[in-house]
């Protein structure tokens, strides 16, 4: 077996039945724990992140030396992790 070097998932193709999330803006002044996440060797990382009370999942797209931040809805904490789960099987995206 070969050695890899990455040590967090990576997040599958979608599969047949994916659903879209909807993305928004960061709130900012916020004050957000990061539980889990997805490797950072692709240009698009997914966090799973709980603030106030609720979890949510955060999506950086890096680009031409940018990064786009955008946030999905908030849930509480049992439905974040349900859907940080389907994000890592390729059911949500």
């Amino acid at each position: 077996m070969p050695v890899t070097r990455c040590l967090s998932p990576h997040v599958p193709l979608p599969q047949s039945r994916c659903e879209r999330l909807d993305w928004y803006g960061p709130r900012l002044g916020e004050r957000v724990r990061v539980i889990a996440w997805t490797c950072t060797c692709l240009a698009t990382v997914y966090e799973l992140c709980e603030a106030g009370g609720q979890g949510f999942i955060r999506r950086t797209v890096r680009f031409d030396g940018r990064r786009e931040i955008r946030e999905s809805p908030r849930w509480r904490t049992a439905t974040a992790r349900v859907m940080w789960t389907a994000l890592l099987s390729g059911l949500v995206r």
